[in-house]
């Protein structure tokens, strides 16, 4: 009888989908150094159906421009990596004072070198505005938003 077929998943898999993660939080906590260091100087940032963001500089220029009046939050459910791609599953809020709004997102990042060069996020706009709606209503009645 001969031992296992199945290969060890390579490392570069795990490096990648850890420096994704490393990335998100630093996006979560504000950290702008972090996510600057963690950014490839071609960085791309896209939510699906809505402008695409090129290069570190103006990926860094949005974040920053939220800062103290945006924040978000992050649970990731579901994530996987292959050849540079990580895919991940996740819930995000995304809180404005004390409007939360709590969204299901797909994202898609590529990693090369240690370095975010894609992040693309998609989601339905219909539960956006569900989401939205519910937020709003979460002001009068905060039981009605979804905790992460």
């Amino acid at each position: 009888m001969t031992g296992p077929t199945v290969q060890p998943v390579p490392r570069t898999i795990h490096e990648d989908i850890r420096v994704v993660e490393h990335f998100l939080q630093a996006v979560e906590a504000d950290d702008f150094d972090t996510i600057e260091y963690l950014s490839a100087d071609e960085l791309e940032w896209l939510i699906a159906g809505m402008t695409t963001v090129r290069g570190k500089d103006r990926v860094m220029k949005v974040l920053r421009s939220g800062e103290g009046k945006f924040r978000t939050e992050l649970k990731t459910h579901r994530v996987t990596a292959a050849d540079g791609s990580v895919l991940m599953e996740r819930t995000d809020a995304w809180i404005i004072g004390r409007l939360r709004i709590v969204l299901w997102v797909y994202g898609v990042f590529e990693v090369r070198d240690g370095k975010v060069t894609l992040w693309r996020d998609y989601f339905d706009y219909l539960a956006l505005a569900r989401a939205t709606a519910r937020g709003l209503v979460g002001l009068v009645f905060p039981f009605v938003v979804k905790k992460l």
